[in-house]
């Protein structure tokens, strides 16, 4: 190869290395040029704020120390949960302290009473309900593979009548394999199950504590909340807290009598269908019941289970009478007993579920309508109320 070669290739690799180079210089100009267009957007509209709302340094100030507030209480927001659903056990139970504080009894007294009342249904229930409960919901568990092998026996009976319709069900060998493969995983997150059972029962006795120190102390509390709201506001929050303290109590009170209700009429329906593990079936149907919408569902599942080992008329039957329970709760129960309760459209329940499902996870679930009850007192009374109302009010005198 000769130097005019040479050099010719030399040249060609430094116009490579530059041509690249240029790329890279033009990449990192289109980003930075893309990062100053909206550092620019951020700080006109910052700039627009600041005009419009007449914003000095306290304000900024006030403004982001908001910001970081929010951004606080999300990372924490499990713990504002829990704290919340103390709040909830404390309203409710704080209905039964001023009735008995009616009475002419001290409120701490009163308070004293309430806990007892309330550990000794605890304790009751404990010892009568929940033995009898356990040992028929191990019975339940065992019956599992049985229900399976059932189920499997009547899908291949099913694509044999019709086998263009339906596909071919799988071996009970495949079924014994991913059972295996269940066991392994279950065996080895063990620990990790271990450990999160133990973190919820920490949580539910941090609930438990709450509890009892918003019982004791509600108005201290109530003041320390209030304080959070601007001064000219703190009166009109005081209100707004009690109507949420009403809707409350008025929902756990309602929801306690329609989830006793549904457990009664499912355990004397699935006791006349002669479904077996019926105290079970009865009180998953009722604590369920507190989750509206995705509860119910669940709770139908269990029975359908044992009435496909019995019978398959039972299956179409125990179906019939969980609806049948359901509309009498929807339709006749909860307009008769919950009147004062906040009234709540379906399509609003099943969206908050879901929201408050996706970003808080189970508990969120658990504790959807409550929150949803407080989020729609506030929102009539903040923003209908106190600004929508008096805008129309104004605009009427113009």
């Amino acid at each position: 190869m000769g130097a005019s070669q040479w050099a010719k290739k030399a040249k060609n690799l430094l116009l490579l290395g530059n041509r690249e180079q240029e790329k890279s210089i033009l990449a990192n100009i289109k980003c930075a040029r893309f990062t100053s267009y909206y550092l620019l957007l951020i700080a006109y509209y910052l700039l627009l704020i600041t005009y419009y709302l007449n914003m000095n340094f306290g304000k900024w100030l006030g403004f982001f120390s908001l910001l970081i507030s929010l951004y606080i209480l999300w990372e924490i927001r499990q713990l504002v949960l829990l704290i919340f659903a103390a709040i909830v056990l404390a309203t409710a139970l704080n209905r039964l302290v001023k009735k008995i504080s009616k009475w002419g009894i001290h409120r701490k007294l009163a308070v004293i009473a309430t806990l007892t009342l309330a550990t000794l249904i605890m304790l009751l229930f404990l010892l009568l309900v929940v033995p009898p409960f356990i040992s028929q919901f191990q019975k339940l568990i065992a019956l599992v593979p049985d229900v399976f092998r059932e189920f499997r026996s009547q899908l291949v009976e099913l694509y044999r009548q019709t086998p263009d319709l339906f596909p071919a069900p799988p071996t009970a060998t495949d079924m014994l394999v991913q059972t295996q493969k269940f066991g392994t995983q279950l065996f080895s997150n063990f620990f990790k199950i271990f450990s999160n059972t133990f973190i919820v029962f920490l949580q539910v006795l941090l609930v438990f504590v709450l509890t009892i120190m918003f019982l004791f102390n509600a108005e201290a509390y109530r003041r320390v909340g209030l304080l959070l709201f601007p001064s000219f506001y703190r009166q009109r929050a005081d209100e707004i807290l009690s109507k949420c303290e009403v809707a409350l109590g008025n929902w756990f009170g309602g929801i306690v009598i329609n989830s006793l209700f549904v457990a009664t009429c499912s355990g004397i329906g699935l006791f006349l269908l002669q479904i077996d593990l019926v105290l079970t079936h009865a009180l998953l149907a009722g604590l369920l019941n507190f989750i509206p919408n995705i509860g119910p569902t669940m709770s139908v599942v269990f029975p359908i289970m044992i009435a496909i080992l019995d019978a398959p008329w039972k299956i179409v039957a125990v179906g019939i009478l969980y609806i049948i329970i359901q509309n009498l709760e929807s339709y006749w129960l909860s307009p008769t007993v919950m009147a004062k309760q906040v009234s709540l459209l379906p399509a609003v329940t099943l969206g908050s579920q879901i929201f408050f499902t996706t970003f808080f996870g189970i508990l969120g679930l658990i504790l959807a309508l409550p929150l949803t009850v407080v989020a729609k007192t506030w929102i009539e009374e903040t923003l209908f109320k106190d600004i929508l109302d008096i805008w129309q009010e104004k605009n009427s005198i113009l």
